[in-house]
């Protein structure tokens, strides 16, 4: 039986599409794109995605002042905060900590200072506002 892969690496699929199925993918990650979000101040590395299921693990980039509208969590969100901080009406978490949200929750946040994030996503949020071009 040959296992076929929905999840890559979307940079890195030329070079990973050689691979045995079911072998590792290392993925350089300084060498990825800062690819723009449909979000002004907030810029994302796709470090993993599977189209199929939703799946998403990605660095997100947030500038000074960013700001993501409200949205849901369709399925459960996680962050681990590796520099700076973001912030909604719940709370502040900063660098080295770890933040993850239940499937349902609803929130916008923020980043007064900036922060770089490691995000897990099982399915993609469902954005909320109106004036959001995606």
């Amino acid at each position: 039986m040959v296992t076929r892969l929905s999840a890559s690496t979307p940079d890195l699929a030329h070079r990973h599409a050689a691979l045995a199925a079911l072998a590792s993918r290392f993925v350089d990650v300084e060498a990825l794109p800062w690819r723009d979000t449909p979000s002004p101040k907030i810029s994302m590395k796709v470090l993993l995605e599977d189209p199929a299921s939703g799946l998403l693990t990605a660095l997100f980039r947030w500038g000074p002042g960013a700001v993501l509208g409200d949205h849901e969590h369709v399925r459960i969100e996680q962050s681990f905060i590796l520099e700076g901080s973001i912030e909604d009406d719940e709370g502040e978490c900063a660098a080295g900590n770890f933040v993850w949200r239940p499937a349902g929750s609803r929130h916008a946040a923020r980043s007064p200072k900036g922060a770089l994030v490691l995000a897990f996503f099982l399915a993609p949020n469902r954005f909320l506002v109106a004036d959001r071009p995606d």
